[in-house]
């Protein structure tokens, strides 16, 4: 009797204790895996990634570098849109996964395979992310989640069986001493949480951090950068043209050397909890400033007040893993509109852990000197005109002040 096929798996792989396990995990369970391994900027030695996923059982390994891509077609478009999910954090680890998660499905389609594992939590905004962008590109896939499964999670309740279940079937595991802390690093950012960091009253220890300098450490002077911009895309750092991820790691080592981009934050996780993460986002953090900081001059009042307004929408989106469907489509098309004139270069000072607007310029611009002039600008603009625009502007607040005064609430 013929041997019945074992089905393919692709499991998105970092190498680390959890995905190392689940490669096995699988193994024993009857499917034959295919470990993905996305470089997204995280620094990883891939070549021992590659012999430690076959090791535990791995049919197969692909890497792929996804640097330019990511920050291309995903960051740039958050740069754009200035996103701060919940106003404050600049979405690092949501604008990887969908990109992680596209390659997932196109190397399942080249392998024949119609499931994809990840070793996300049950409790994180992860899950989500992959799942669903999946779901979206090959809504047919069959997801194994192994963390959110009785038959694992049964026998791998958490790290101390995590490492016992390696040692027995021979997965080589880290020796060195456990950071109290989980991380996730790609080009835009570092992210860190959970362990000591879940009591949000505690200082993050200056040993923890990697992407920053301390500021109390910082000796640099102050340094002087400019940004280029062409359609609200980055082209340039200090004049100097870069692909998309050289860009970003240019501005990641001024970033380092200043100390900018740290943030410690408590923030409203998709699954309904609230979070404590702390985050490195050097270069992104000297993008944003930048770009928000053009967009005054070159985008009117009125849309730059409704694009701020989508900008909300796009970063809870982006968190929330709805990359890819109709609404991201239409908003993308918002943007694209909206930064047809955001081209310039903004002038900045980097300086013990400030990032310093210090001017900026562009052909595209909206500010005329001489009507804005506070001096004579030669009948540019006619101060008399204000008085009938301030009175239309005054009048329902005139109507309601009568009426106030007639019923007697004034």
């Amino acid at each position: 009797m013929a041997k019945a096929k074992r089905e393919k798996v692709v499991l998105a792989y970092s190498g680390g204790l959890d995905t190392s396990v689940i490669v096995r995990w699988l193994t024993e369970e009857g499917y034959d895996v295919v470990c993905f391994c996305a470089n997204v900027g995280q620094s990883d030695d891939y070549d021992a990634l590659n012999a430690k996923a076959r090791n535990a059982g791995a049919i197969k390994t692909i890497v792929k570098d996804l640097t330019n891509e990511f920050v291309r077609d995903f960051v740039y478009p958050a740069v754009a849109w200035n996103a701060q999910y919940e106003g404050r954090y600049l979405l690092g680890t949501s604008l990887a996964r969908p990109v992680i998660a596209k390659h997932m499905v196109e190397v399942a389609k080249k392998e024949g395979a119609k499931i994809i594992a990840h070793g996300a939590t049950g409790k994180g905004n992860d899950q989500i992310r992959f799942e669903l962008t999946a779901y979206a590109l090959l809504p047919d896939v069959k997801i194994i989640a192994p963390w959110r499964d009785p038959a694992f999670n049964s026998v791998i309740k958490g790290r101390k069986e995590a490492i016992d279940y390696a040692k027995e079937h021979n997965i080589p595991i880290p020796v060195s001493k456990k950071e109290p802390w989980t991380n996730d690093e790609n080009l835009l950012h570092i992210s860190y949480e959970a362990g000591e960091l879940e009591d949000p009253a505690r200082k993050p220890r200056d040993s923890m951090y990697k992407l920053t300098k301390p500021v109390k450490q910082v000796k640099a002077a102050a340094q002087k950068v400019t940004v280029d911009f062409v359609e609200g895309l980055p082209v340039a750092v200090n004049g100097k043209k870069l692909k998309p991820n050289k860009l970003l790691e240019a501005l990641n080592e001024l970033g380092y050397k200043h100390g900018v981009g740290r943030i410690d934050i408590v923030e409203s996780r998709f699954v309904g909890m609230k979070s404590r993460g702390v985050y490195e986002t050097p270069g992104g953090s000297i993008l944003l400033a930048a770009h928000q900081d053009l967009e005054t001059m070159t985008v009117s009042r009125d849309l730059l007040a409704t694009k701020n307004q989508l900008a909300v929408r796009f970063s809870q989106m982006a968190y929330n893993g709805f990359w890819y469907c109709e609404e991201m489509d239409a908003l993308q098309a918002f943007l694209d509109s909206s930064q047809r004139h955001v081209t310039g270069r903004v002038h900045l000072e980097l300086y013990r852990g400030n990032i310093i607007v210090t001017g900026r310029e562009s052909t595209h611009s909206l500010y005329d000197e001489m009507i804005a002039s506070m001096d004579d600008d030669g009948g540019a603009y006619d101060q008399q005109d204000a008085t009938g625009f301030i009175r239309l502007q005054a009048l329902p607040l005139r109507v309601a002040a009568k009426r106030a005064q007639r019923l007697g609430e004034a």
